[in-house]
């Protein structure tokens, strides 16, 4: 009786490896035909883009666990320091308030928020984004050229954006105390 059990354990077992290993042949073979069409004009089908969001919304919340978030987001000085660097380097993909879309937010896929709109991202999961940046997305990892206390900038604005008119918006870009490239010069100073 032992002998017969252990029989079909290892049947099992062997099935189970097989069924493995034909998997992971199909999918070589499905990545390697280039079968899948890769380009950003035509959409995901229903089931690759539901997996992809769901890969890249569970990765956020789970590495933005770590994220201490500044505890003066609130402050006037990161919300004009932010509108500057909104401005500069987000507003192409993002857009903002009363912004029409532009030639690269048209082009992108999957599309990149409109944070003018607002966001359900959690301060520390917009700080590891903006960061770490996202893969097979057009979001940078800005966390390579920029500071922490730079991005931080830019999570506070964010937060506080979807509350302004398109006539506040220009108003807080045109109060920000300095341009991008005296940021990043006064960044590298320190």
């Amino acid at each position: 009786m032992a002998d017969s059990s252990a029989r079909k354990s290892v049947t099992i077992i062997v099935t189970v490896l097989v069924l493995v290993v034909l998997a992971a042949a199909a999918a070589a073979a499905f990545v390697y035909s280039g079968m899948y069409y890769i380009g950003a004009d035509v959409p995901h089908s229903r089931f690759v883009f539901n997996a992809l969001e769901e890969l890249r919304d569970r990765s956020i919340v789970s590495n933005a666990r770590q994220v201490a978030v500044p505890a003066d987001l609130n402050t006037p000085k990161r919300f004009e320091a932010g509108a500057g660097l909104y401005a500069e380097m987000c507003t192409g993909c993002h857009l903002a308030p009363g912004m029409e879309p532009t030639e690269i937010s048209q082009g992108l896929y999957p599309s990149a928020p409109r944070l003018a709109e607002g966001s359900d991202l959690t301060p520390a999961q917009e700080f590891w984004t903006i960061k770490h940046g996202v893969k097979l997305t057009a979001m940078p990892a800005w966390g390579k050229t920029h500071s922490d206390d730079l991005i931080g900038d830019m999570v506070a604005y964010i937060r506080r954006m979807p509350r302004l008119t398109p006539q506040q918006y220009k108003a807080t870009v045109a109060r920000a105390p300095a341009d991008h490239d005296e940021m990043m010069e006064e960044m590298h100073q320190h």
